[in-house]
């Protein structure tokens, strides 16, 4: 098994998270757009749902790419013990002896 594999993304996985994102968000928008209040609370509430949207796209960015900075440190790691272990020689005499 590789260690610098990537889980990759389905089509499926992506088709079901897209899909499941849009029928929440057109939900919870007709739900408000359909709620027995004036107009004013229906605006406060469709504020609030762009806010909790833009804020799970920006936390998503965040987590993605705080996994990616491991990631890019864990194969700089592994080059580095990959390089000493190519230039070891166990059969090489130490010098000065």
């Amino acid at each position: 098994m590789d260690v610098n594999a990537q889980p990759k993304v389905t089509n499926a996985f992506y088709a079901q998270a897209a899909a499941s994102f849009a029928i929440s968000l057109v939900s919870v928008a007709v739900g408000i757009y359909y709620l027995p209040v004036g107009g004013w609370v229906r605006a406060f509430l469709a504020i609030g749902l762009l806010y909790v949207v833009t804020s799970a796209f920006t936390l998503a960015k965040c987590v993605r790419d705080a996994q990616e900075v491991g990631t890019v440190v864990r194969r700089v790691d592994q080059a580095r013990i990959d390089k000493l272990l190519n230039e070891h020689d166990p059969f090489k005499q130490p010098t000065g002896v």
